[in-house]
């Protein structure tokens, strides 16, 4: 293990860049996991700017973990189509449902999600094993479009649009919309699709928001290149072609890779988990007291 220096060599990589790429979280998971003292390299307990070489043992949770070159590592990518009412996390203390419950399992890896949405927000959800392909996704210095449709309560001017579009003082900064289309509506509500460059919380709303404007549907229907389409109904996933995943690699400035295929076993136990239905009664909204 080598600490972060000047003299570094070039075979080693950032711990934190290696934990990813095996599919055990994303960056920012991985930085929190080390801080928490849950890596270790050569039997020592990692600290972050640690770096690792081919020869380091690396665990996570007591776990080995299997630092393989970044050109053998899987590239699997999905799409989620989110109902409001889900949480992007992947345990929620008051068993409410959560984003990862209807996805594909997997052995030895663990879905990553690129980018998150509010559990009132539906739409396009991406999901992969590669933790630098969602790092960089993310990245705001990458500048991927993501897509909203968005339902405004109340009567939007010209003034809004053009405040939203030149760009509002948030409470975490200046925030833009870079392109705004208008696409009707019935009575006080009209539909727009907007396009933002970053991911910040409740990036969309506040906007709207800062024009004294309510959203009230709020739906991702594109991220990058990939568009929400009908192969995914609500609260289904479906995986993404070849092409597709050489697309957001492109954007992301990462060279392509070959999507692996599905083992006799995998398939077996994707197929189960993607006709897996939650009770209906559990997803009823409990009733109010008459």
């Amino acid at each position: 293990m080598s600490q972060s220096n000047n003299t570094t060599p070039p075979t080693s990589e950032k711990l934190q860049k290696v934990l990813a790429r095996a599919g055990l979280g994303s960056r920012r998971e991985m930085e929190t996991a080390i801080s928490d003292g849950r890596v270790k390299v050569n039997s020592q307990v990692a600290k972050l700017g640690d770096r690792v070489e081919a020869r380091d043992k690396v665990s996570f949770d007591d776990r080995p973990v299997s630092l393989r070159p970044e050109e053998e590592v899987p590239r699997r990518v999905i799409m989620y189509n989110k109902p409001e009412g889900e949480l992007c996390t992947r345990k929620d203390p008051e068993g409410r449902r959560t984003v990862f419950e209807r996805l594909p399992r997997l052995k030895g890896e663990r879905w990553i999600a690129i980018g998150r949405l509010d559990i009132n927000t539906s739409g396009l959800l991406l999901f992969t094993t590669d933790g630098e392909l969602a790092n960089r996704l993310m990245h705001p210095s990458t500048q991927v479009e993501r897509e909203y449709a968005v339902r405004v309560m109340g009567e939007v001017k010209r003034e809004h649009i053009v405040a939203m579009v030149d760009g509002v003082m948030l409470e975490d900064g200046p925030a833009r919309f870079t392109d705004v289309q208008e696409f009707g509506g019935e009575g006080i509500n009209t539909w727009f699709h907007v396009v933002i460059l970053e991911g910040r919380n409740r990036e969309v709303r506040r906007l709207w928001e800062s024009q004294e404007l309510t959203v009230s549907r709020l739906k991702r229907v594109r991220y990058g290149n990939i568009f929400l389409d009908k192969r995914a109904k609500a609260g289904e996933w479906v995986e993404l072609s070849q092409d597709e995943v050489d697309d957001l690699a492109t954007l992301a400035n990462l060279e392509a890779r070959k999507v692996p295929a599905l083992t006799p076993d995998e398939k077996n136990r994707w197929s189960r988990d993607k006709h897996k239905r939650r009770p209906v009664q559990a997803m009823r909204k409990p009733k109010r007291n008459q």
